[in-house]
């Protein structure tokens, strides 16, 4: 009997289904929680279960340590997915740093023999390209600055710069996840059984479409890519498309 996925240390449910027909669990980008796909969760019909990954040091998991380390995220996450027993038609979000975590977790999960509906990785550069930045050991003001930079609203950001004891909370956990990022070292490996469905957005500045395709060399089955209009966090104001092309490739 497949498993319905529950919440634990590292899971967070954001949409029930009594009998879903699949199982979606999603990956936040650096220094965000399970707020992120909090909006995306309630823009599918029914049938679609949706669950998030909740980093340490965030939210709910605000006094533990943060993990600096992708491997180990994803070894924890599939951890707690397979402890929960077999799952059908489970599927994987992840969005920028998330899109490199579920990828990492997909790998542990085919290994343990736990099958992977679809991966779908958004705004996140292949896996072999080493990151190449050394945010994670500047200053305070540096991780803000690039955190401005990516955000639809950088206002948004800059409270940071005048709320010292906010980003005493918040700055921990960005700066490890840079950490993890940038210090990430892709270890060869056998493709992917499961499709890969890539989205990139038109003005992102951390990955072209071209890169994008790149993802194609890590699955056996079949790629497919979508372009979405926005910038890097386009997913907050394209949820209802992203809901859309992701329940079509689920069908």
């Amino acid at each position: 009997m497949s498993t319905t996925i529950g919440a634990g240390t590292w899971l967070r449910v954001l949409r029930e289904v009594a009998t879903p027909r699949d199982q979606l669990v999603c990956f936040p980008p650096a220094g965000a929680s399970v707020h992120a796909y909090r909006d995306l969760a309630r823009r599918f019909g029914p049938g679609i279960a949706v669950a998030a990954v909740q980093y340490p040091g965030r939210q709910d998991r605000l006094g533990e340590q943060p993990v600096p380390d992708i491997a180990i995220l994803a070894e924890h996450v599939a951890g707690e997915i397979l402890s929960q027993g077999s799952v059908e038609r489970l599927a994987l979000f992840g969005h920028s740093m998330g899109a490199t975590v579920a990828f990492e977790t997909a790998r542990r999960l085919e290994r343990a023999g736990q099958s992977v509906t679809r991966l779908f990785v958004s705004g996140r550069i292949a896996p072999p390209v080493h990151h190449t930045g050394r945010l994670h050991l500047g200053s305070d003001a540096a991780l803000i600055g690039d955190l401005e930079r990516l955000a639809n609203d950088p206002a948004t950001v800059s409270i940071l710069r005048d709320e010292p004891s906010l980003a005493e909370l918040v700055l921990p956990a960005v700066r490890a996840d840079y950490q993890a990022v940038e210090t990430y070292v892709y270890q060869e490996g056998s493709p992917l059984r499961c499709p890969i469905s890539a989205l990139v957005s038109t003005e992102d500045p951390t990955v072209t479409e071209a890169q994008t395709r790149d993802w194609s060399e890590h699955t056996a089955a079949e790629f497919d890519l979508r372009t979405f209009p926005g910038r890097h966090f386009y997913l907050e104001e394209k949820g209802r498309a992203v809901a859309d092309f992701v329940t079509r490739q689920l069908g």
